[in-house]
């Protein structure tokens, strides 16, 4: 089965079109990091991403009915576009397939080992990205707007971010002047990224802490009021062997978010998101007043019309 070269010009013109619209707003914003392309054609089923300079592209896993070398073929040819369109060179393209998972898989899991790391910067901050070792480049770029707000709350709070993976919340936190900053994960891979995170922007920083627990009984055995602000991105599933249970947001959420608001101040906020794209979030379960469904105001230019995620600020009352 070939694309057709009309095929190919069509992915040429929507590509050309899409780039040059968000590269300007990311260039006035001052971005270096942003999404390009989202599945935008049916027969091109990529995300691409630039990361200063670097492009990013998961190809989603569907039956296109190619052979091996057909589908060689046939990425060599996007490949051949993504580089024209975007002046960024084949060499600098790195490629993953995106497996279309149930919602109960793991999305941590390591996929190779190239260390292609490179520190990248937003919002005057450094980030170390790797765009080839996992499924994930270390740097969620849906959260942009996300963590800019929590930055804008952190000053002299006490911040625990949950499931923290690379601990991007935890730096803009720190930047924003937050008293003290304690950083939650299961893995000792992300837990350690965090800190090489937090290292690079802040060195020497004591105040400033990474817990390795499982969240779901971390947060049942924190005292009342410990935390000023917090922040909670869990997984949609997780079953790992070194979890106690088994986590699923959708069954999980009111509990978990209960637990938080139970470790927080009088008025304190608790930042809570999910990128499970069938979650109802239970706000009769939930022990608190004050509910506000974020999800548009934390959408960046880049993501418009195409988040997969929600996102909802809990006030403790």
């Amino acid at each position: 089965m070939q694309q057709s070269f009309d095929k190919y010009l069509m992915f040429r013109n929507r590509l050309e079109k899409v780039f040059r619209h968000l590269s300007k707003q990311a260039r006035r914003q001052g971005i270096s990091c942003y999404r390009v392309y989202d599945h935008d054609l049916p027969e091109f089923p990529f995300i691409i991403e630039n990361y200063d300079g670097r492009l990013y592209v998961s190809e989603y896993q569907r039956r296109h009915g190619f052979s091996d070398e057909e589908h060689e073929r046939w990425m060599d040819e996007c490949l051949l576009v993504m580089s024209s369109v975007t002046g960024i060179a084949k060499d600098a393209i790195f490629i993953k397939l995106r497996q279309r998972k149930d919602h109960r898989e793991s999305q941590y899991e390591k996929i190779a080992a190239e260390k292609n790391e490179f520190v990248v910067e937003e919002g005057g901050l450094k980030f170390i990205v790797n765009l080839s070792d996992y499924l994930d480049t270390g740097l969620f770029l849906d959260h942009r707007l996300t963590r800019q707000m929590v930055r804008d709350e952190a000053r002299d709070k006490r911040l625990l971010n949950l499931f923290c993976y690379t601990g991007s919340f935890s730096v803009y936190g720190m930047a924003g002047g937050a008293s003290e900053v304690v950083s939650v994960d299961l893995s000792k891979t992300y837990l350690s990224w965090a800190e090489r995170n937090m290292q690079l922007n802040f060195p020497g920083t004591a105040a400033h802490r990474v817990v390795h627990a499982d969240v779901l009984q971390y947060i049942k055995d924190l005292p009342a009021g410990r935390f000023d602000l917090i922040v909670m991105d869990p997984p949609t599933f997780s079953n790992s062997k070194r979890m106690a249970g088994v986590l699923d947001i959708q069954r999980d959420h009111v509990s978990l978010i209960n637990d938080c608001l139970t470790a927080l101040t009088t008025g304190g906020q608790l930042f809570f998101s999910t990128n499970y794209t069938k979650f109802q979030l239970d706000e009769k379960g939930i022990l608190s007043s004050s509910i506000k469904d974020i999800t548009k105001a934390t959408t960046p230019f880049d993501f418009t019309g195409k988040l997969k995620r929600q996102c909802f600020r809990i006030q403790k009352i």
